[in-house]
């Protein structure tokens, strides 16, 4: 049975052998609580059994060490990639002309569900957090609603999809896992079992 926002997980596969992750974008203007709304879902799809990548946009230059550091030297030196390695954890700093989504993507091929932070523009599904004190209207309007699957408001939008309360946490995990997540392992399953 088809859901209803199955056409955002028909997106091409990058090649033969990948298969794209589900992407959600949790969007809103600052200070709506975009960054406090990831880091509370993060664990609850987390005890469920998820992988989840996070991509945050920003307008800033990334820094990732201070100037005298050995891998900031490897930058200033020319080097377009940089990765620091230790015992637990990588750090990639890459140069690339390209902020899109479809760029980054590859790099989360072993997660089962990427959430952005931003990318408001592009051609993905999003939840959209809004906060009426801090008085900004929201992103959502009756000309601006591609991609809109839901809201996180204090405030509804005047519109027919979902709203939860900033603190219905594990009500918004079931949203999302109902959307994309149980749809991909369930087909991953499937595909593991093989003909019998």
């Amino acid at each position: 049975m088809k859901k209803k926002f199955d056409h955002f997980l028909e997106q091409p596969a990058l090649n033969e052998f990948d298969i794209m992750t589900p992407v959600l974008s949790i969007i809103g203007k600052s200070n709506s609580g975009k960054t406090t709304l990831i880091e509370k879902l993060i664990p609850v799809l987390k005890s469920r059994g998820y992988r989840i990548g996070v991509i945050k946009h920003t307008h800033h230059t990334i820094e990732t060490d201070s100037e005298h550091k050995d891998s900031r030297r490897h930058q200033k030196a020319g080097a377009e990639t940089v990765v620091i390695a230790s015992k637990d954890q990588i750090a990639l700093v890459k140069q690339h002309p390209s902020n899109r989504l479809a760029d980054i993507e590859p790099y989360f091929s072993d997660m089962d569900l990427i959430i952005t932070e931003g990318y408001k523009s592009e051609n993905r599904p999003k939840i959209e957090v809004i906060r009426s004190a801090t008085g900004k209207r929201p992103v959502f309007s009756n000309t601006n609603n591609t991609g809109w699957i839901a809201f996180v408001s204090d405030l509804p939008p005047d519109s027919s999809l979902p709203c939860f309360q900033h603190n219905d946490i594990e009500e918004i995990a079931d949203f999302i896992d109902n959307t994309f997540l149980k749809t991909s392992t369930d087909q991953d399953s499937l595909s593991d079992s093989g003909p019998d």
